[in-house]
């Protein structure tokens, strides 16, 4: 079931990403992020109460700076590119965290799937050294939220925690989202496609990760993440009309391969894991 909540959550997020690339031309990226955590962090406080504690700011500040840092590299570099460079985070962490060697086999076919997909976005133009290493600090937040998500689910913080922590990205970045947009984030056409995006790209994925996270090893949601790519891919071609080539589609295979055999050979929980608690997370609230 938990494999399920994130193969939803890739796909929601993929799709959100697909809307929010409509906002750079009008608001730049720290506006589009500004924003798209702005509303989600208010649809969230409506349906349940906020929980603050270190943990939550911890979360907070890894959703800040994951969605900040990789919107600004999306800005300077193709979108496959960025998803390829952003995702080596959680595929670096499942590399660290696992005990057998069966998971670096999922490990590596997945890499070579994703390094596939983003060359087939490279042109042979010269990528942007700054939009790279933005992408690269992404990756570092991502695998950072992995651990940080897992932290609050199995202390049994639920939604609350993630509706604590969607308040303090939202703060965060905030500031630098007016400062940049100033009212153009206020206009009303802006703030109906801004709420598409928060639920979309914040409120389904993020809680439906954090309920995974409380049964799925954190090595083997960084494995079923590869479908990222794949996600990714499908989002264009089906609202952008960015098809894909053979090459690409070999690249989805190898993905979605990793994908698969992460999730029929999932290893059980740990002793000692807390059982889901659905009573608190049962509620559709988005981030």
């Amino acid at each position: 079931m938990a494999v399920f909540l994130v193969l939803g959550s890739v796909i929601f997020l993929q799709f959100g990403a697909a809307f929010a690339s409509q906002l750079f031309g009008q608001i730049g990226a720290p506006g589009a992020t500004a924003l798209r955590l702005g509303i989600a962090a208010l649809l969230l406080a409506v349906v349940v109460r906020p929980k603050f504690r270190q943990e939550t700011l911890v979360l907070g500040m890894t959703m800040a700076g994951m969605n900040g840092t990789f919107y600004l590299a999306l800005e300077r570099i193709p979108l496959g590119v960025a998803v390829t460079i952003e995702f080596l985070g959680p595929l670096g962490l499942a590399a660290v965290l696992s005990r057998r060697p069966r998971d670096f086999v999922w490990v590596g076919l997945a890499f070579a799937g994703v390094v596939v997909l983003g060359l087939r976005e490279h042109t042979g133009a010269g990528l942007d050294l700054v939009g790279v290493v933005l992408a690269l600090v992404a990756a570092a937040f991502w695998a950072c939220y992995v651990l940080a998500g897992r932290t609050i689910a199995t202390l049994g913080l639920g939604t609350g925690g993630l509706a604590g922590a969607s308040a303090v990205a939202a703060a965060l970045t905030l500031p630098y989202g007016l400062s940049t947009a100033g009212t153009a984030l206020f206009e009303p056409r802006i703030l109906l496609l801004g709420t598409l995006v928060a639920v979309l790209a914040s409120a389904i994925p993020y809680t439906l990760e954090i309920r995974a996270l409380k049964t799925l090893q954190a090595s083997t949601f960084g494995v079923v993440l590869a479908l990222e790519p794949a996600a990714a891919a499908l989002a264009g071609a089906v609202l952008l009309g960015q098809h894909l080539d053979l090459v690409s589609l070999c690249a989805v295979g190898l993905v979605i391969t990793a994908g698969v055999g992460a999730a029929l050979w999932t290893a059980p929980a740990p002793p000692g894991t807390p059982a889901p608690r659905d009573a608190d997370l049962a509620l559709p609230v988005p981030r």
